[in-house]
């Protein structure tokens, strides 16, 4: 029996007029999508309460003063959170400077210039990136980056632009560094930004093509005026989610990256993100109280740093729809 013939039948059978059951199923879905709405509503508001509720414990026990020190030694009620925030910012930074301008590119190619033969295929690849589990990126980048890095990228660049330039300084060689970190968590990020930045180009109307086209404008300067215009709001958007992303990884970037407390200052330097302090460090947490307030406010900062981005995303992005 069709889904047709069981309405029927039901509407007959209670003696109802299907108009009035319309109205009550469409009454019971927007109470459904209501309450799935105000649920996610409900559980960042819990987490937050719950950071929150640690962070001010944290306060209460005498150890705030301790937390942008660089010392990190909870045996002697020392928590300082500088070169974790350090870390995370430094190998935040790497991946984003490498994803960008990959993502940006791509995203154009995938929606503008891409022959339709290849372009499920590609497109087929790009979403297989993103299935992938953060812990194979993770080992692959353990056995074929931190050697690369080691072997190779340390020796070649720190011989050549390490004497000029600070960033590239050698200082310590094992390949657990901010470099293998980043280019880990570029890969990671790129499907999120090239779905993003390709479905937004797409959205824009052949039509605005077509006449820029029709004025006299190069296919790239079409792109450039007219697509890329309007779609910035939506680009913008996948940027700021490839971002957050990126600051909330933890295993592949637990993995390679050194987790050395230390602030950075190169990038062959290692690192010990926020996240991978939380990972690493879950049994203290569990058995001892000061540990676990500190943790949790490393997790309150990653949260504040987050919803910090989001919230300037979108005024930005609201900027960005008023002007364009």
């Amino acid at each position: 029996m069709s889904l047709k013939n069981c309405f029927t039948f039901f509407t007959y059978r209670e003696g109802t007029d299907p108009r009035k059951l319309r109205s009550k199923i469409d009454k019971l879905s927007s109470c459904f999508l209501a309450m799935a709405s105000i649920s996610s509503i409900f559980v960042v508001s819990t987490i937050a309460a719950l950071l929150l509720y640690n962070f001010m414990k944290f306060c209460e026990q005498g150890f705030l003063p301790s937390i942008l020190s660089d010392v990190w030694l909870p045996s002697k009620g020392e928590y300082g959170l500088l070169p974790f925030i350090a870390g995370t910012l430094w190998i935040t930074a790497v991946a984003m400077t490498i994803s960008l301008p990959l993502g940006f590119l791509t995203a154009i190619f995938m929606a503008e210039y891409i022959p339709r033969r290849l372009y499920s295929p590609i497109k087929s690849l790009i979403e297989l990136l993103a299935g992938i589990p953060s812990v194979v990126y993770g080992m692959w980048g353990l056995i074929v980056l931190v050697p690369l890095v080691r072997d190779h990228l340390a020796p070649l660049i720190g011989s050549s632009l390490g004497k000029i330039l600070p960033l590239f300084r050698v200082n310590v060689n094992t390949g657990f560094s901010i470099l293998a970190a980043g280019i880990v968590l570029s890969i990671m990020v790129l499907p999120i930004m090239i779905s993003v930045s390709e479905e937004v180009m797409r959205a824009v109307p052949m039509e605005y093509r077509e006449a820029a086209l029709a004025l006299g404008a190069t296919r790239w300067q079409t792109i450039k005026t007219v697509v890329l215009r309007l779609a910035s709001p939506g680009i913008f958007a996948g940027i700021i989610l490839s971002f957050c992303r990126a600051f909330g990884e933890t295993m592949a970037v637990l993995m390679v990256a050194g987790n050395v407390v230390t602030i950075p200052s190169s990038l062959f330097d290692p690192a010990y993100p926020l996240t991978a302090l939380i990972a690493n460090h879950l049994p203290e947490m569990i058995s001892i109280p000061s540990y676990a307030y500190a943790l949790l406010t490393a997790g309150f900062v990653l949260f504040i740093i987050t919803f910090s981005f989001n919230v300037i995303a979108r005024l930005v992005i609201r900027r960005l729809k008023r002007v364009g």
